[in-house]
């Protein structure tokens, strides 16, 4: 046991952070810490570190833990480069270096017991630098920073010269290095590339300490992690394995706690008309009945109303108009800056429905491309040929129009007036927007919030082609399954830049590879990717097989229509379960006596039942 969490608590001042957490962390184990935004996963952290104090509970460690931190913004104070910055983690090799350097000048002019004494310690300080990889602490170090996308021309750049982004993937790295018994990782992968993220998990998976780590890149928990431990309403609830299992599991526990919570109202108000029952007759005898049920009933332990039901809130996308089966055409685009080329020979063609991923390493011009689709930018070279009927949805997260004097609220009823007060909470409730948030002012949303808003307007302007520049950022894990769900139901087309892989996975009929030299298609998701790009790896001469291409085609498609059905079959199960508690409901107050002695009452509920009941026969029919 590396660390022990017991019951942990913290407030402040009225508002609890923590109510209840605990969790175990074994050696060499890796945990995922995940839950909504604002859940307490950092604040966790913060405890864990000693930067917050606890009110209630515990935390253990054993006596050779070492924690090492890497918060969401980290930076590093200092003057050396960034070479000569990570070098500092290996000082004390160093120093044992000189020192053996030292002993083995001295033990030249040694002779009989001094130098057998010198001998022995020489062996011993060279077993220690061995067992800490002393002579691999260079290459260990070149290593760190071509993972995480550092070019070599950057080692010798000042560390204060990066940028915000760059200083935390620094940092990460000389963390790495440090190599601390235990990693505390806030969103580790922000920053990084797809190949850099890749590095990553294999450095991870293969690390000998402990991993507690928070993320919304599912992908990259499910390839490192064997642990999940949920932070939800304060409490904490642990799953033993990865994200994937977690995501299964939970929905499990969510469908057995409400069927509990509902079975037991069922019973309660079963008891409750007896109880009623038994007062009306009045006799001594069945009064004495009424208190036992009703004490039985007191004793009786309560199961909780499950709450947060994510999987409830959908967004659905409707175009307001088809386009054409050609979509785009892009054919020999090029793009330069300031006489230097950003990319060339960029040509690829969509088609109507396909959901595009445009994948590539950070400053390949992704985002680049992208403003040349929208007209904000135009190209050195080469030719655009739009659809018929082409309307297009852009979402950049650096450009939003909105008015700043504005509530959420009003922003999105002012730009669609036809939605419903219910309809815009709902759609603001999907991108993180709860309660009184939806009064807030436009101006005085964070950059990342104000991001949601804008993609919350995007999915409902009614385009036949979004074009989505990463439109996973800033949202939670419930979030982006809701914005999964959209975008594969959604009958237009799409394309989006994402470094998310789950996303893409989920997502993907196409991914285009963009480099500087032009673009490759890979005619499936994130793994077909991923599979064809070991392919050719182990057989340079392979060519994408056309007949391979189609039959994974057809095989998503026949996925994707099972997929349908799964969720067509579950809203209609959800509708008849709320339609058998509606008559539910009509035949409880049609056994009470005030409404049973109440003619006019009771004929308005009866009919109220009655539709209701040919209602849910057109639901189980729809349901065959």
């Amino acid at each position: 046991m590396l660390l022990m969490c017991n019951n942990l608590q913290k407030s402040f001042g009225t508002e609890e952070i923590l109510q209840s957490v605990s969790f175990v962390i074994e050696d060499k184990e890796k945990c995922a810490m995940v839950g909504v935004n604002g859940a307490g996963k950092t604040s966790v952290f913060r405890l864990l570190t000693g930067e917050w104090s606890l009110d209630a509970g515990e935390i253990t460690k054993a006596t050779t833990t070492q924690i090492g931190y890497l918060p969401q913004m980290a930076s590093l104070e200092s003057q050396l480069t960034l070479y000569e910055e990570l070098d500092t983690v290996f000082e004390p090799l160093r120093k044992m270096e000189q020192e053996l350097r030292n002993l083995e000048a001295a033990m030249a002019d040694q002779t009989g017991e001094i130098l057998e004494s010198t001998m022995g310690k020489y062996s011993r300080l060279m077993a220690d630098f061995e067992d800490k990889q002393g002579y691999e602490a260079a290459s260990r170090l070149r290593g760190v920073l071509k993972g995480l996308g550092f070019s070599e021309m950057q080692w010798q750049q000042p560390v204060t010269s990066l940028s915000g982004g760059q200083q935390t993937r620094a940092a990460l790295g000389k963390l790495l290095l440090t190599a601390p018994n235990i990693l505390l990782l806030d969103e580790p992968t922000n920053h990084l590339d797809i190949e850099s993220i890749a590095w990553l998990e294999d450095y991870l998976r293969e690390y000998q300490g402990g991993i507690l780590l928070i993320s919304h890149d599912r992908y990259f928990l499910d390839r490192v992690t064997t642990k999940t431990i949920e932070i939800e309403h304060k409490k904490s609830a642990v799953y033993n394995g990865n994200y994937s299992f977690y995501a299964k599991y939970k929905a499990i526990n969510r469908e057995t706690a409400l069927k509990h919570y509902l079975n037991q109202q069922k019973d309660i108000k079963r008891q409750e008309d007896i109880i009623q029952e038994y007062r009306s007759r009045g006799s001594e005898k069945n009064m004495k009945r009424a208190k036992n049920r009703e004490k039985l009933l007191d004793k009786m332990e309560k199961v909780e109303k499950p709450v947060s039901l994510p999987n409830q809130i959908r967004l659905i996308l409707t175009p307001k108009i088809e386009t054409g089966y050609n979509v785009l055409d892009v054919q020999n685009l090029a793009m330069a800056f300031g006489g230097r080329t950003i990319f060339e020979n960029a040509a690829f063609s969509i088609k109507k429905g396909e959901k595009v991923a445009l994948i590539g390493p950070n400053g390949i011009g992704k985002t680049t491309l992208f403003k040349i689709l929208v007209k904000q930018h135009k190209q050195k070279v080469g030719t655009i040929q739009e659809g018929v009927n082409l309307r297009i949805g852009y979402y950049d997260q650096a450009s939003q129009n909105m008015t700043e004097t504005k509530t959420l609220f009003a922003e999105m009823a002012d730009t669609y007036p036809t939605l419903t007060q219910t309809e815009i909470r709902n759609v603001l409730a999907a991108f993180l927007f709860t309660g009184d948030d939806v009064f807030k002012l436009i101006s005085q949303l964070s950059g990342g919030e104000r991001g949601r808003v804008a993609l919350a307007k995007i999915m409902l302007g009614g385009a036949n082609f979004l074009i989505l520049d990463e439109p996973t950022n800033h949202l939670d894990l419930f979030s982006k399954e809701i914005l999964e769900e959209a975008i594969n139901d959604f009958p237009g087309t799409v394309l989006y830049i994402s470094h998310d892989r789950y996303f893409i996975n989920c997502t993907a009929t196409k991914v285009l590879e963009m480099s500087q030299t032009g673009i490759t298609e890979y005619l499936g998701n994130y793994d077909y990717y991923l599979d064809k790009k070991k392919q050719i790896a182990e057989q340079p001469n392979l060519a994408i097989s056309a007949k391979t291409d189609n039959d994974w085609q057809q095989k998503k498609r026949a996925e994707s229509a099972t997929r349908k059905e799964e969720s067509r079959k579950k809203r209609l199960e959800q509708a008849i379960k709320e339609v058998e508690q509606k008559i539910a409901d009509c035949e409880t107050q049609l056994l009470q006596e005030e409404i049973a002695t109440n003619a006019a009452t009771a004929e308005k509920i009866f009919n109220e039942k009655t539709l209701l009941e040919e209602q849910l026969l057109e639901l189980y029919e729809q349901h065959l």
